[in-house]
């Protein structure tokens, strides 16, 4: 089963990588989260990660990517929820960027809307997305871009707001 000291080096770094992103993220199920998605993304590459001069270091490249793509995700959420959620409760009149965001995301098709929501909104990973959509995880990163590309299209977001969704979780 150990496939030239993958299972050891799964067993060594999980804590060190629990450990080092919980404090990086202040949470330790999120950071376990992160552990367990960069070492999934271990496996995948071993053959290459074991040649690496330090395959530790290239464990926490790959983990402190994933947290900061979540950290992102997150920022981008707070900022769009002000926009469209938290400052129309404050006026009685909702704002145009408020009102034009609900409406374009109303003009979404529903899985792009869906993937979207949920991805973002409701801060999930593309693989709980997949599970919830019944659907590939590159389906969901491709419903994704195709909602973020129409929001850019009609000028609610620009390139730098929200990563790409293809790209954003690549170790």
């Amino acid at each position: 089963m150990d496939d030239d000291g993958l299972g050891a080096f799964c067993r060594t770094e999980w804590p060190r990588l629990v450990g080092v992103i919980s404090l990086y993220l202040g949470d330790r199920d999120q950071a376990e989260d992160v552990a367990q998605e960069t070492l999934v993304r271990v496996c995948l590459h071993w053959r290459r990660v074991r040649q690496a001069d330090s395959p530790s270091a290239w464990a926490h490249r790959v983990a402190f990517n994933l947290a900061k793509s979540m950290l992102r995700r997150r920022a981008t959420w707070r900022r769009i929820r002000v926009l469209a959620v938290e400052r129309d409760r404050s006026t009685e009149e909702p704002d145009a960027v408020v009102v034009a965001i609900r409406d374009e995301l109303q003009r979404l098709p529903v899985a792009q809307r869906e993937a979207l929501v949920l991805r973002y909104y409701a801060d999930l990973s593309v693989r709980d997305v997949a599970q919830l959509m019944g659907c590939p995880e590159n389906t969901v990163k491709t419903h994704t871009r195709r909602a973020l590309e129409a929001l850019r299209g009609r000028g609610l977001l620009d390139e730098d707001t929200i990563p790409d969704p293809i790209t954003e979780d690549v170790g």
